[in-house]
Protein backbone atom coordinates (compact mmCIF):
# COMPACT_ATOMS: atom_id res chain seq x y z
CA UNK A 1 0.00 0.00 0.00
CA UNK A 2 1.43 3.36 -1.03
CA UNK A 3 1.80 6.03 1.62
CA UNK A 4 -0.35 9.09 1.19
CA UNK A 5 1.59 12.25 0.52
CA UNK A 6 0.13 15.36 1.98
CA UNK A 7 0.71 18.46 -0.08
CA UNK A 8 1.64 21.32 2.21
CA UNK A 9 1.20 24.93 1.35
CA UNK A 10 4.37 27.01 1.20
CA UNK A 11 4.92 29.23 4.19
CA UNK A 12 5.90 32.16 1.98
CA UNK A 13 3.71 33.26 -0.88
CA UNK A 14 5.02 34.59 -4.19
CA UNK A 15 4.78 38.34 -4.46
CA UNK A 16 3.18 39.90 -7.50
CA UNK A 17 5.18 41.42 -10.35
CA UNK A 18 3.88 44.88 -9.49
CA UNK A 19 5.12 44.53 -5.91
CA UNK A 20 8.53 43.32 -7.12
CA UNK A 21 8.81 46.29 -9.50
CA UNK A 22 7.99 48.74 -6.71
CA UNK A 23 10.50 47.03 -4.42
CA UNK A 24 13.24 47.38 -7.08
CA UNK A 25 12.44 51.08 -7.41
CA UNK A 26 12.67 51.50 -3.63
CA UNK A 27 16.04 49.73 -3.57
CA UNK A 28 17.31 52.06 -6.33
CA UNK A 29 16.04 55.09 -4.40
CA UNK A 30 17.57 53.93 -1.11
CA UNK A 31 21.02 53.42 -2.64
CA UNK A 32 20.83 56.85 -4.35
CA UNK A 33 19.90 58.44 -1.02
CA UNK A 34 22.68 56.52 0.76
CA UNK A 35 25.20 58.00 -1.65
CA UNK A 36 23.84 61.54 -1.16
CA UNK A 37 23.57 61.29 2.63
CA UNK A 38 27.02 59.80 3.28
CA UNK A 39 28.90 63.12 3.52
CA UNK A 40 26.52 64.65 6.10
CA UNK A 41 25.53 61.54 8.08
CA UNK A 42 27.21 58.18 7.39
CA UNK A 43 24.96 56.38 9.89
CA UNK A 44 21.92 57.40 7.85
CA UNK A 45 23.43 55.94 4.68
CA UNK A 46 24.19 52.71 6.57
CA UNK A 47 20.53 52.59 7.62
CA UNK A 48 19.43 53.03 3.99
CA UNK A 49 21.51 50.01 3.00
CA UNK A 50 19.95 47.95 5.80
CA UNK A 51 16.46 48.94 4.61
CA UNK A 52 17.30 48.07 1.00
CA UNK A 53 18.54 44.62 2.10
CA UNK A 54 15.38 44.01 4.14
CA UNK A 55 13.19 44.93 1.16
CA UNK A 56 15.18 42.61 -1.11
CA UNK A 57 14.84 39.75 1.37
CA UNK A 58 11.12 40.33 1.92
CA UNK A 59 10.33 40.26 -1.81
CA UNK A 60 12.96 37.60 -2.61
CA UNK A 61 14.89 39.87 -4.96
CA UNK A 62 18.57 40.03 -5.67
CA UNK A 63 20.13 43.40 -5.05
CA UNK A 64 21.22 44.65 -8.49
CA UNK A 65 24.89 44.02 -9.27
CA UNK A 66 25.63 47.74 -9.57
CA UNK A 67 24.79 48.08 -5.86
CA UNK A 68 26.23 44.81 -4.58
CA UNK A 69 29.77 46.15 -4.26
CA UNK A 70 28.65 49.38 -2.59
CA UNK A 71 28.18 47.82 0.83
CA UNK A 72 30.24 45.54 3.04
CA UNK A 73 29.11 41.90 3.02
CA UNK A 74 30.24 41.46 6.63
CA UNK A 75 28.90 44.51 8.50
CA UNK A 76 26.43 45.79 5.86
CA UNK A 77 27.80 49.34 5.93
CA UNK A 78 27.65 51.62 2.91
CA UNK A 79 31.18 51.84 1.46
CA UNK A 80 32.65 55.05 0.11
CA UNK A 81 36.14 54.48 -1.33
CA UNK A 82 38.66 56.67 0.43
CA UNK A 83 36.33 57.42 3.34
CA UNK A 84 35.56 54.09 5.01
CA UNK A 85 36.96 51.59 2.51
CA UNK A 86 40.13 50.92 0.57
CA UNK A 87 40.03 49.57 -3.00
CA UNK A 88 42.99 47.83 -4.61
CA UNK A 89 43.64 45.49 -7.51
CA UNK A 90 45.76 42.44 -6.95
CA UNK A 91 46.37 39.34 -9.07
CA UNK A 92 43.32 39.85 -11.28
CA UNK A 93 41.03 40.60 -8.33
CA UNK A 94 39.45 43.74 -6.96
CA UNK A 95 40.12 43.81 -3.20
CA UNK A 96 37.87 46.01 -1.05
CA UNK A 97 38.91 46.52 2.58
CA UNK A 98 36.23 47.81 4.96
CA UNK A 99 37.72 50.17 7.53
CA UNK A 100 34.63 49.72 9.76
CA UNK A 101 34.86 45.95 10.38
CA UNK A 102 38.43 45.34 9.10
CA UNK A 103 37.34 42.63 6.62
CA UNK A 104 38.30 42.07 2.98
CA UNK A 105 36.01 41.32 0.07
CA UNK A 106 37.53 40.02 -3.15
CA UNK A 107 35.87 40.21 -6.56
CA UNK A 108 37.18 38.64 -9.76
CA UNK A 109 37.92 41.11 -12.52
CA UNK A 110 36.55 39.62 -15.72
CA UNK A 111 38.73 39.85 -18.79
CA UNK A 112 37.19 40.88 -22.05
CA UNK A 113 37.62 38.35 -24.84
CA UNK A 114 40.33 39.44 -27.23
CA UNK A 115 41.78 41.83 -24.67
CA UNK A 116 45.31 40.77 -23.79
CA UNK A 117 46.39 43.30 -21.18
CA UNK A 118 46.53 40.67 -18.37
CA UNK A 119 48.49 38.18 -20.44
CA UNK A 120 52.14 37.92 -19.33
CA UNK A 121 53.18 36.93 -22.84
CA UNK A 122 51.78 40.17 -24.28
CA UNK A 123 54.60 42.35 -25.50
CA UNK A 124 54.50 45.52 -27.46
CA UNK A 125 56.53 45.21 -30.63
CA UNK A 126 57.53 48.18 -32.70
CA UNK A 127 57.39 47.93 -36.42
CA UNK A 128 60.48 48.71 -38.50
CA UNK A 129 58.66 51.65 -40.11
CA UNK A 130 58.87 53.70 -36.83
Amino acid sequence: MAAKTKKTKSKYSKKSEAQARIAKERIDTLFAEAKNAFREDPSLSHRYVQLARKIAMKYKLKIPSKYRRQYCKHCYRYLMPGENSRVRTREGKLVVYCLECKKYSRYVIKRKLGHRCFSPSHTVSRSSAD
